[in-house]
This record gives structure tokens, sequence and C-alpha cells, in this order.
């Protein structure tokens, strides 16, 4: 369960535990994420369903024991008749068997309402939908004399970086560093090769990120690269599996699908597992982890966007930052800041211009309380694009997890989970975009000083290779356009009616 049902039982208000019995804050939270807030209501109505059939269970057993311990045991020691007693029983037993079959009928169904709740928002999340205009700058790198943070994007009085020539698949194709054509013959649509200086620059960022992580004594971990239907689906937003997810076939004699596995988005998926069923007691905490992993995306939802380049495909790799710290929101919230700023760092060092900012509510998925994005500057593009998003979690992931935190305390309303944070620290496709893009001159692009260890000491990448061809359908998407102002001319004059004749 993503929310405790605890949270949402007015009857369990407790001054022990800030969330238990305040429905009102997890109404106003849907409203906050257009998500429906009648979902609480529906969650609801049918935990009073299962409450009031847990209630005639244990009215019936009670009646049961009554009457085999005040009638039938007398009834027998004396050896008097008991029949009807012994019936009377019998038929209570019955009840109790039908009602005990529809309590974990009743509680699938409150679990799947209860997905329909999102968590808490955090103050400090912009109440809207708008990204673009009403999401919050916090942070910007380099940060200009006048400029006063937080604002709206809006608001922002700062003129943009300087802008370049050249965008990154063009970059990265004079530089030798990859083959599109020859990936999407071998993979399809957003297929690729690295070659050459991408596999180095690739490498070197994974590289490169690992050692910033362990510097800061992060633990390094590179999981599983599938995994279980049953654990994913405690873990991954339901239209994740339709928009996101590839499955993995099983058996080929499993028609109920329990051997179904599927393949990673991202490192935190199998990490937030990695400390399923554990009791980590406070004096543990926190746990920092660097994920390194390759990651597999659909990208459903995004079709038409970013074809041309590395920026956005269905694999890349990864160094991810996942955090466990105790129930505690002030801890997790500064832990959240920490990542961050440890983000921050990692793009200062690769000498890319970024800002960061507090994402709307609405663009928020169900488990975050709060989402920071740290977005680069990409000269060659000239706009501001995500290279890393950064969440609290709270308690969400952990519960279905099992995750706990400490033991329950005598008088504690409910029981305590860990909180899970995550924050990409460099996708690398995305991180070679805009290196690219940044340190790009008239010959080729500069090596950031602080990969040239994690290169060979290469300090620079020469341009070899001439500009890239146009594919098939670029070129037929130009013939069109070029074409069309001679038909817009010819069908306007197929309007204009023939001359009047002469008199």
């Amino acid at each position: 369960m993503p929310i405790d049902i605890n949270y949402l039982r007015e009857y369990k208000l407790s001054e022990s535990h800030p969330l238990c019995g305040k429905p009102d804050i997890f109404r106003e939270a849907n409203a906050k994420r257009y998500l429906d807030p009648k979902a609480i209501d529906d969650v609801l109505a049918i935990d009073e369903e299962w409450r009031s059939a847990s209630s005639d269970i244990s009215t019936l057993r009670q009646k049961a024991n009554e009457i085999q311990k005040n009638v039938i045991a007398p009834a027998k020691k004396a050896k008097l008749p008991c029949e009807e007693a012994v019936a009377e029983v019998k038929v209570l037993k019955e009840k109790i068997a039908l009602l005990e079959k529809t309590i974990p009928l009743i509680e699938a169904r409150r679990a799947k309402e209860l997905r329909r709740v999102g968590n808490i928002v955090d103050a400090e999340v912009p109440f809207s939908k708008d990204e673009d205009n009403d999401s919050l700058v916090v942070n910007l790198n380099p940060l200009p004399e006048n400029v006063s943070l937080p604002c709206r994007i809006a608001d922002l009085q700062s003129p943009p970086p300087p802008t370049a020539p050249l965008q990154h698949d063009e970059l990265l194709w004079r530089i030798d560093g990859y083959e599109p054509a020859k990936g999407v013959a071998v993979a399809g649509h957003r297929g690729y090769f690295l070659k050459n200086a991408g596999v180095m620059l690739n490498q070197a960022l994974i590289n490169y990120g690992i050692a910033f992580l362990r510097k800061r004594e992060y633990e390094v971990l590179q999981p599983p690269y599938f995994m279980n239907k049953d654990v994913m689906a405690g873990i991954a937003q339901l239209d994740d599996f339709d928009e996101q997810l590839y499955k993995v076939s099983g058996k080929t004699d499993d028609p109920d699908g329990a051997t179904e596995k599927y393949l990673i988005a991202t490192s935190e998926q199998p990490i937030c597992a990695y400390h399923k069923g554990d009791w980590l007691q406070p004096s543990e905490l926190p746990k920092r982890y660097g994920g390194i992993s390759t990651c597999f995306r659909k990208e459903a939802g995004s079709s038409g966007k970013d074809i041309r380049g590395i920026f956005r495909v269905h694999q890349f790799d990864k160094i991810e930052q996942f955090v466990v710290t105790e129930d505690d929101l002030e801890v997790s919230s500064a832990e959240q800041t920490r990542m961050k700023e440890t983000a921050e760092e990692f793009y200062k060092s690769l000498g890319i211009d970024f800002r960061t900012i507090v994402l709307v509510s609405g663009e928020l998925n169900d488990a975050a309380i709060k989402k920071y994005d740290l977005e680069g500057w990409f000269p060659g593009q000239n706009a501001y694009r995500e290279l890393v998003s950064c969440s609290n979690c709270t308690d969400y992931q952990s519960r279905a997890m099992e995750t706990r935190c400490g033991n329950k305390k005598e008088g504690q309303a409910t029981a305590s989970y860990c909180h899970f944070l995550n924050s990409t620290l460099c996708a690398t496709g995305r991180g070679i975009c805009c290196v690219l893009e940044t340190h790009q001159t008239e010959t080729g692009v500069k090596v950031p000083e602080v990969l040239i260890p994690f290169m060979g000491g290469i300090d620079f990448l020469p341009f070899v290779r001439e500009k890239m061809e146009p594919s098939a359908g670029e070129k037929g998407a130009a013939k069109q356009k070029k074409s069309a102002p001679k038909k817009a001319k010819k069908a306007a004059a197929a309007d204009v009616p023939p001359p009047a004749p002469k008199a």
C-alpha cells in the first residue's frame, strides 16, 4: 500500500504521528496533483465495509465461543443433550467462514483504490499544471547580478546564457562518436551505436560519476537490469507499465504470466527493493547509494520529440543517487537538499550552465512530495533541458517494500517506514549532449578538465567527419516544405474565376 490507511481514518488521529487521522491533507494533495479528491472518500467507503465485516466476524466468533463455553461444555460434562446449541454454533461458523472469504476481496479493492491517492505535497511546490511558466527557479549557474531567487520561470528577469552554432547530434557525428542509421537498422526507432569518442565520453562520465559519489561516501551498486513483475508493481505507477516499461517474457509454458519480468527504467526501481522486508534502525541511517545501470524506456508518450541524436532514446546508461533515511520529514527534506546540491556540484565541475527548479504540483508523480529538476543550458538548442530529477518520496515506496524504520513503540499510531529519496546524478546520453554543445569550438570539442583523466589524457576531440547527411525522412520533409508554396500558389490560381468574355 502506498498510503497507510490509518492516514485517512479520522478516528486514528494521534499526536504521535503528523499524518494519522487527517484525510483532508490527502484530499488537498490529490487536488494539487490534479487527481480526484473523491478517491479518499471511495477508499474510506470500502474501509468501512472492511471494518463492518471484521466486526461481524468478531461478534459471531465471540457468540460461538460463549455458546461453546457456557452451554455445550457444561452439557457435555453433565452428559446432557445439546444438539440445538451445537447446530447453532455450526451455523455461526458457516457465517464466519463466508465473511472471512470476503475480507481478502475487500482488502484487494481497498488496496486498488489506495493507489489513486497520491502522497502529500510539500508547501514549497507551486500549485499549477504549467511547468514552463510556474515552476519555481531556486538556483541559477552562473547567478547573474540583481536576480532575486526563488521566483517563477515566467518572472525571471535574466537573459539566457550564450548560444552556439551546432546541436549535439551534429557534434557527435563530426567527432565520429555515433552511428544513428546503423543503430536504427539493427534496433529500430531511436536505435544507435556509440563509437570511438562517443564510447569514451560515455565511460568517462560513468567512471567520473562513480568517483564523484565515492568521494562523498556513497556505496556503489550495479543492480539487476530486470525485475519480477510483483516487485516492479510495488514501485512503478500503473501508467508506467504502458508508457515506459519493457516486458521480458519468462517461460514459454506460463499462461498466467507468473514469471514475467520487466526491464528497469532506472536503477531507482531495483534499489527501492534492495532493502525489501528489512528493519533498519535509525542508527544505521542514512544509507546513501550510487546506482550504476543501463536503463530501458519505451518513451511511448514522446512520439516525434528529439528524433535526432541521443537525448531521448530507448537505452542509455545512468548514475543515480538513492538515499534511505529515517521516517522524519525534516531529516528527509534536508537530505533532498543535499542530493540536489550534489548534482549541482557535479554539473558545475563539468562547466555546464544550469538552472534548478521546483516542479509544479501537476507534474509530480504520485510518490514524490517535491521534485527538483536541474535543467542544463544547451547552447546549440538555445534552451534549458532536463538533466536531473531529484525527488523525496517519503514512505510511499518503502511501505510497498516493507522497509521498516526501528521498532513500533507502545502507543505509536502506526508502524514506521523509512523514507526513500532518488536523484539523477547523470544520464550519460544527455550528459554527453550537453557537454558537446557547451564545449564546442570551430574545429572540435574541448573535453572538460575533470573528464580528462577518465579519457586517457585526451583533452580535445577534433572534427573528423563532414556535416551529417539528412536522413531519407528529413529529405522528404524538406522537399515537401520546399514545394508547399508552389502548391499553395497553384491552388490559389485555381480558385480565381475566369475572365469575363469580351463584349
